[in-house]
């Protein structure tokens, strides 16, 4: 067996240092290096509970040279944790591509889970929690962003966002615009913390609310799903119907049938035999 060391993802508390699980504790003490976002955020945790391990920055500014780096001392031997400043590394975090150069250097990755500020606020949410997404924070260049909102729009799962609070009305001005003022959203404030908050109603309301009320702190979006849009029935007659509408109208019986096909998600030859028969 290879004698490759092993790198530990280890989620620390979102806010509220009692998250804080045994095995996280026990994996911080034993592993021979922690690279963490913040050095000195976490060694505030670290300090709080006892453990001495060394550390070395991990960040969004020096990821691109420091996994080749962390790869190569995994490959000696060393035994390496990942922190993030909050949460599971990896999720809206750097972290995924230590993630992925560890995979393709076929080291094994370990994760100690956590509570995550994403599944704390769905589960509170009151929305369905059998399908749902996670989309973290919208892009801010505009296209990307109007994109990103047309694909929420027509999503019949619960969708997860983070959000900061100098950002939050101007999100929830974009979510009323796209998705509707009636759409409606969970919004979770300082989760685990002494201050923490939910607010639940509908787009419109969350604007009006976050208006009178300055936005403060860390702030999680539970949007609900759409609803999903009632399919036509395709039956034969409708087929054959839709295949006379196009063929009066000058379309070829080929085209016709492709244009059909591809609309009503039918096999081409289907379509096609309905439009010889006409």
């Amino acid at each position: 067996m290879s004698n490759a060391g092993i790198l530990y993802l280890v989620g620390t508390p979102i806010g509220n240092l009692e998250d804080m699980t045994f095995r996280a504790i026990a994996t911080l003490k034993k592993v021979d290096l922690i690279a963490a976002e913040d050095t000195r955020h976490t060694g505030k945790l670290l300090h709080h509970f006892g453990i001495d391990t060394p550390q070395i920055s991990y960040h969004e500014h020096n990821a691109h040279r420091r996994v080749p780096e962390l790869v190569e001392k995994l490959q000696q031997g060393m035994a390496i944790a990942l922190v993030t400043d909050a949460g599971m590394p990896a999720i809206s975090d750097p972290g995924v591509e230590l993630v992925q150069g560890c995979i393709a250097a076929g080291l094994t990755i370990v994760p100690i889970p956590v509570v995550t500020a994403g599944i704390a606020a769905l589960t509170a949410s009151g929305f369905d929690t059998q399908h749902f997404g996670f989309d973290g924070f919208l892009p801010t260049d505009k296209k990307e962003r109007r994109d990103r909102l047309d694909i929420l729009r027509t999503e019949i799962r619960t969708m997860i966002l983070y959000e900061a609070p100098h950002r939050l009305l101007r999100t929830l001005s974009d979510l009323a615009e796209t998705l509707g003022q009636d759409r409606c959203i969970a919004i979770a404030r300082e989760l685990t913390k002494l201050h923490e908050e939910f607010w639940r109603g509908a787009l419109s309301e969350a604007i009006a609310y976050f208006t009178t009320h300055p936005p403060k702190g860390e702030f999680t979006l539970v949007l609900e799903g759409a609803v999903p849009t009632a399919k036509p029935m395709w039956t034969e007659d409708v087929v054959i119907k839709e295949l006379q509408g196009l063929i009066d109208s000058g379309v070829s019986r080929s085209e016709a049938s492709r244009q059909l096909a591809e609309l009503a998600d039918l096999p081409r030859r289907q379509v096609y035999q309905l439009a010889l028969s006409l």
